[in-house]
């Protein structure tokens, strides 16, 4: 396992939910529903816009994974995720993990994360667990 891996370290990155993020999340799964597509029906339903679809979010944390780590050697055994508010559309995410636990016999990392806005309110959070391959 990757020695620079211990329990307490922190990892941030920033995310935009921009066009061309909602856009490919769009064209690519065909998720339709009304409150992620129509501004009148979303604030019909008490919102200030479109709700992006939370599953942006796991994309973002496929990316950290994958490309904000010292190592490409790893895989996703499993990841949660809880929504506690709505995101929308040219959002500013700061994504925050923290390593969690560690076993070392089995080479296995896990992160306890969370997503907030730009009013600092968090809008998700989970844990993430990899292992090494």
């Amino acid at each position: 396992m990757n020695a620079q891996f211990n329990i307490g370290n922190k990892y941030n990155h920033t995310f935009t939910v921009n066009e061309n993020v909602y856009l490919g999340f769009l064209n690519t799964f065909k998720d339709n529903n009304p409150l992620h597509t129509n501004v009148e029906y979303a604030k019909n339903k008490g919102f200030q816009g479109k709700v992006m679809h939370g599953n942006i979010l796991n994309g973002f944390i496929s990316y950290f994974i994958g490309e904000c780590l010292s190592t490409k050697d790893v895989i996703i055994h499993s990841q949660t995720i809880e929504f506690s508010k709505p995101v929308f559309l040219n959002d500013v995410l700061n994504f925050h993990a923290e390593i969690d636990e560690l076993f070392e016999s089995v080479k296995v990392v896990k992160f306890k994360y969370y997503f907030c806005n730009s009013e600092n309110k968090k809008v998700a959070k989970g844990t993430i667990q990899i292992g090494f391959i």
